[in-house]
């Protein structure tokens, strides 16, 4: 979710990732939302300025993976995520959800736009995911568009050809199991240059552009 680069509005995604390629542990669920081991993923985030700041929480560290994280937001004017992911995280995302910008939940469970506190709009799109980037691109007007997962959508936009920019962070952790961040069959079609490494003692900020 790298934002605004010469002012020309992207889709993108930003994720954290396991050394062998996992986005949550095993097992998640809505008690064990990044499932078994899934949370340790995260930890790099916690203590950050940025991070607490949109969570509603003062204080927190200024240092350069904050600095990763607000520019990874800063110009997002809409979200896309996958019915499982929305099912598993809604209760904790709580009334005020760190969003603060319309989401669009990709689903074939049709339901009523729900509008939270800060910003925040759940609407859902059930006629697949070009449906909700169009949907979300209307709503982010010259602002980027980010992805927010899980996996499947993150693939699925990806074979479209709609993703942009996409930026991994990795963690020195080994999960063995879980959920692949890349795994359907035709994204070998997927082009990609680096674009940044940005490294620090916690994680490793991986940016890359999809070649056209």
């Amino acid at each position: 979710m790298l934002g605004g680069e010469n002012n020309v509005a992207k889709v993108t995604f930003d994720i954290s990732m396991s050394l062998d390629g996992f986005i949550t542990g095993p097992n998640d669920s809505v008690e064990q939302g990044l499932g078994e081991g899934g949370e340790q993923l995260h930890r790099w985030l916690y203590d950050l300025d940025s991070w607490r700041e949109r969570h509603g929480l003062d204080g927190g560290e200024s240092t350069r993976d904050a600095e990763i994280l607000d520019e990874a937001f800063r110009n997002v004017g809409a979200v896309v995520i996958g019915r499982r992911m929305f099912d598993i995280a809604e209760e904790e995302w709580g009334d005020n959800p760190p969003f603060h910008v319309p989401v669009f939940i990709v689903t074939h469970r049709p339901r009523q736009t729900i509008v939270k506190e800060g910003g925040t709009s759940y609407i859902f799109v059930t006629e697949g995911v070009e449906a909700a980037s169009e949907q979300a691109r209307a709503a982010a007007g010259d602002k980027d568009i980010s992805i927010g997962g899980g996996a499947d959508i993150i693939q699925q936009f990806l074979k479209a050809g709609m993703v942009d920019e996409l930026q991994i962070h990795i963690v020195p952790l080994l999960l063995g199991s879980g959920t692949r961040l890349f795994e359907q069959p035709g994204l070998e079609q997927v082009k990609l240059e680096r674009a940044r490494v940005v490294d620090s003692p916690t994680v490793t900020h991986v940016k890359y552009r999809v070649v056209r």
